[in-house]
C-alpha cells in the first residue's frame, strides 16, 4: 500500500492486522472512544526505518498497490494515527465505509443518484401514519369539499412525495391539506439556491397556480410543508426532499413579511415551541397543515388569495399521543398594494378547525381531550412577524 501524508510525504506500507480497535481519550465531554481499523506497518520491500505516519497526516488516503508495483484505482483506508516514536513502527487506518457511514457521503455520483430515484419512485414514499408509533392517518375531507379534489394522474386523490403527501383543490388550485412527518435526529441543513419552483407532474397544470401569480410583486411562494422540516434521513433522500418541497403544490401566495423566516419565523416557531415545553419522543412529529378558503378571499390577478392558514402538531411524550391545533389570520386591507395590516395566531380545537376547513382528522388524534382551560380560540401571544 502507499500513501502521501501532509508531513511524511509518500510511504509505503502493508497490513498486518485486521479488526483493530484503539481506544482513545478526548477529554472532558467526550470520554474514551472506540477507533475501529486496521494496522499497517513498514513495507519490508522499501526502507522499513521510514516514519509511516507524522502529525498532519490524519486523513491521507492508502492505496493498494496492484502486482506490477503500480498504484491501483482502490482505496484501502484513510490513516487515523501511527507511532509517537520509539519501538516498531505501524499505523492504523479506518475503512472507507465505515467513515463514509458516520459522515453520510458517498464518493459515488452513481450511488447518490440511485438512492434518490428509488426514494422518488418508491410506493407510499410520502407521509408515514405509522411514524409516531399511533395510527395517525391522513386528513379527509368532507363530502361537500371531496367533490372539489384535483384527481391524480395515476387515478387517485393524494399526491405523495418524500416525507410529505397533500390533496388538491380544483377549483382554488391549491392545496386543501399537507400532511408531513420530521424526524428531527436526523435533519440536515440543506441548500435550497438553484432548485426552482416547478410544475408537480403527478397533478395537471390547471389545477395549480404557477408562477403568474408572483410576477412583479411583494407575494412570496410560501411552502405549506417547510422545507427544513423535510429534510431529514439518508443524505439522498433529504436532497430528494428538498427538492420535491419546491413543486407549486406545496407552495400558497403569502405577502413575504409573513412568510420570510428571516423575518423572525413566528408561524414556524410553533413546532419548535413544542420541543421548548415538552419532552417530545425521539424528536419526531407527525405535521398538518394548509390555508382556509373562504367564498369572500380577496380576488387577485385571477385567484382569491387565502388569508388564513392552519397547522397541526402532533406528537408523544411518554407514549402519550398530543395534538395541538393552531389558526393563523392575516387580514389583507388591500391586496393591490400588499399590504399586511395585521396578523393573529390563534390556538383553537380540532373541532372547530374542521368546522372551518371542512378538513376532518384521523380517530387517534380526535380522541385527544381538549386542552385544558381551550374553550374557545386563544390568542397565542408572539413578537415578531412570521413564516410559514
Amino acid at each position: 500500500m502507499v500513501k502521501s501524508g501532509r508531513t511524511s510525504g509518500v510511504t509505503y506500507g502493508v497490513v498486518r492486522r485486521v479488526d483493530v480497535l484503539t481506544k482513545i481519550d478526548y477529554g472532558e465531554g467526550y470520554g474514551e472512544q472506540n477507533i475501529g481499523g486496521f494496522e499497517i506497518g513498514p513495507d519490508p520491500s522499501r526502507d522499513e526505518t521510514m516514519e509511516l505516519s507524522e502529525g498532519g497526516d490524519s486523513g491521507a488516503v492508502w492505496m493498494f498497490r496492484s502486482g506490477n508495483g503500480r498504484t491501483s484505482r482502490v482505496m484501502a483506508g484513510l490513516h487515523f494515527a501511527g507511532d509517537a516514536g520509539g519501538g516498531a513502527e505501524s499505523a492504523i487506518a479506518c475503512l472507507p465505509a465505515s467513515v463514509f457511514e458516520k459522515l453520510d457521503i458517498s464518493l459515488s455520483p452513481t450511488t447518490y443518484e440511485t438512492v434518490r430515484a428509488e426514494a422518488a419512485a418508491a410506493p407510499g414514499h410520502g407521509y408515514d401514519a405509522g411514524f409516531l408509533g399511533d395510527d395517525v392517518a391522513l386528513p379527509t375531507l368532507s363530502a361537500d369539499l371531496a367533490k372539489d379534489i384535483a384527481p391524480v394522474k395515476d387515478g387517485g386523490e393524494v399526491v405523495h412525495h418524500t416525507h410529505f403527501s397533500l390533496t388538491m383543490s380544483a377549483s382554488r388550485r391549491l392545496a386543501r391539506w399537507v400532511a408531513w412527518n420530521i424526524d428531527g435526529e436526523s435533519l440536515k441543513k440543506l441548500s435550497r439556491s438553484s432548485i426552482k419552483f416547478q410544475l408537480d407532474p403527478q397533478i395537471e397544470a390547471e389545477h395549480q397556480m404557477g408562477d403568474e401569480v408572483y410576477k412583479a410583486n411583494d407575494l412570496d411562494r410560501g411552502h405549506l410543508a417547510r422545507r427544513a422540516d423535510l429534510t431529514w434521513g439518508p443524505r439522498a433522500e433529504a436532497q430528494q426532499a428538498n427538492e420535491d418541497s419546491f413543486y407549486f403544490t406545496n407552495i400558497s401566495p403569502q405577502i413575504n413579511s409573513f412568510n420570510q423566516s428571516s423575518r423572525g419565523g413566528l408561524w414556524g416557531r410553533l413546532e419548535d415551541a413544542v420541543y421548548d415545553e415538552v419532552e417530545v419522543d425521539r424528536l419526531r412529529l407527525s405535521v398538518f397543515g394548509g390555508p382556509v378558503f373562504h367564498d369572500d378571499d380577496r380576488e387577485y390577478r385571477g385567484v382569491r388569495i387565502p388569508r388564513e392558514f392552519w397547522k397541526v402538531l402532533a406528537y408523544t411524550t411518554d407514549g402519550q399521543l398530543t395534538a395541538k391545533a393552531f389558526l393563523l389570520t392575516q387580514n389583507l386591507d388591500q391586496l393591490e398594494t400588499l399590504d399586511l395590516q395585521e396578523f393573529k395566531t390563534y390556538q383553537v380545537t380540532l373541532d372547530e378547525l374542521s368546522e372551518r376547513t371542512g378538513v376532518q382528522f384521523a380517530p387517534a388524534l380526535a380522541e385527544q381531550p381538549v386542552p385544558e382551560g381551550l374553550t374557545e380560540p386563544r390568542v397565542v401571544e408572539t413578537s415578531g412577524d412570521v413564516a410559514w
